[in-house]
């Protein structure tokens, strides 16, 4: 499925003209996803405890790589949100007037295609540096002695 399409429409009483959009679900896909990205970042950050709470970390090259790691995967988070959502707001946003006495050409934007394809590759990235993250905390973590009853663990299972 393409772009949004735009044509250049006059009202009824023919005082105004309108951009007229063809539907597009683009709009609905790129909140769905910006929904989704912010509630796994939740799940890595509360199953982490957001890498500052909690017990301490065994110092070494496991914690440096988590700590790298937690920095990269909220960046790409934030460019990955940024964009989703500017394209959601964007796209969803096809309403431009243009009176009688204004006699500016309309202008029909519509939302590069690029757009919501970043913020699918950026939201890629955040869960390849997430997944790396979580399993660089863990090794951390279990080196420090801080996984239940002493051993390796997967810090999002249950707790008995």
């Amino acid at each position: 499925m393409g772009p949004a399409q735009a044509t250049v429409t006059p009202d009824l009483a023919k005082e105004y003209d309108y951009c007229f959009y063809d539907s597009d679900v683009a709009t609905g896909y790129g909140v769905g996803a910006l929904l989704l990205l912010v509630a796994a970042q939740a799940v890595v950050m509360l199953a982490s405890r957001c890498f500052c709470c909690g017990r301490g970390l065994k110092p070494g090259g496991s914690r440096a790589c988590a700590l790298m790691l937690f920095l990269f995967s909220w960046l790409t988070f934030l460019v990955a949100a940024a964009c989703l959502l500017a394209g959601s707001v964007r796209n969803a946003y096809h309403t431009r007037y243009r009176g009688i006495f204004n006699g500016d050409p309309l202008s029909c934007e519509t939302l590069r295609k690029g757009v919501f394809a970043a913020g699918a590759a950026f939201t890629f990235f955040t869960a390849i540096l997430s997944e790396f993250y979580y399993i660089s905390y863990s090794k951390s973590r279990d080196a420090a002695g801080g996984a239940p009853y002493g051993g390796s663990s997967i810090g999002m299972g249950p707790y008995n």
